[in-house]
């Protein structure tokens, strides 16, 4: 069996369902173990830590709220207690309230800037003292960062937010060889686009414009992280890998 990334040990939030999932299980059929961290599906994330096991890797589901800088640092001091080290951080948990943007309050944006981009620094800030060999960080990003979507405005600010902020970290944590980048998705069709009021409108013009073919999975978006990781990367870092299908390049 091919496993590019044997022995690593990688922490994933946002990890129960949907395209966190996708993540974990890509880079345990990689070679790594996983420590999974969720919000509050408890159960989805025991099953993701039993498909882990059942490819013969060790598996962790923790609880944390992203957002919280005590919640980051208690999720890690359980990551401690089974793990010596991290090689791979992705942060991949978000949140937001699809609205337009004047009917958004400063509630909606500190959740939204606190759980989508502030969580990428503090879970450097608890990764990069457990990095002694080096690393690899990287956060999910969305189409909505450089692109006006409709009811999206706060997320989209957020995720543009993490773009940057990812820069910065790459810079600074270059010399310790640790690497920061981000994946951009494009329209994948989890549940949570279920939210969005124009889902059907969305899934159709993307399918309509996307060169590479008219869906992409959580799987395709995986695959992204799973680049960025592998030893080959290694001299990649403060970028935005763009995994959308060609939807961008259509005009």
């Amino acid at each position: 069996m091919n496993e590019p990334l044997a022995g690593k040990i990688a922490f994933v939030t946002g990890a129960s369902r949907g395209i966190g999932r996708a993540i974990a299980l890509k880079l345990a059929q990689a070679g790594c173990d996983v420590a999974l961290a969720y919000h509050n599906s408890h159960e989805e994330a025991a099953a993701v830590c039993e498909s882990i096991r059942a490819l013969g890797r060790r598996a962790l589901a923790v609880q944390a709220d992203v957002s919280d800088p005590s919640s980051v640092a208690e999720a890690f001091g359980a990551f401690r207690q089974q793990f010596e080290r991290v090689d791979i951080v992705v942060s991949n948990a978000a949140i937001g309230v699809l609205r337009p943007a004047l009917e958004l309050s400063l509630k909606h944006w500190r959740r939204c800037l606190e759980t989508n981009a502030l969580a990428l620094n503090l879970l450097a800030q608890q990764a990069a003292p457990l990095m002694p060999r080096g690393g690899r960080i990287v956060g999910i990003s969305s189409l909505g960062a450089s692109r006006a979507i409709p009811h999206y405005a706060f997320i989209g600010a957020s995720k543009a937010a993490l773009e940057a902020l990812a820069r910065s970290l790459a810079q600074e944590l270059g010399p310790r060889g640790i690497r920061v980048n981000v994946v951009n998705a494009g329209v994948v069709d989890t549940d949570a686009l279920k939210y969005f009021p124009n889902r059907e409108e969305l899934l159709a013009e993307y399918a309509r414009r996307t060169p590479a073919g008219p869906r992409l999975t959580p799987e395709d978006v995986a695959g992204g992280v799973y680049l960025l990781c592998l030893p080959e990367a290694e001299m990649i870092t403060g970028q935005t890998l763009v995994v959308d299908g060609g939807f961008c390049i259509s005009g």
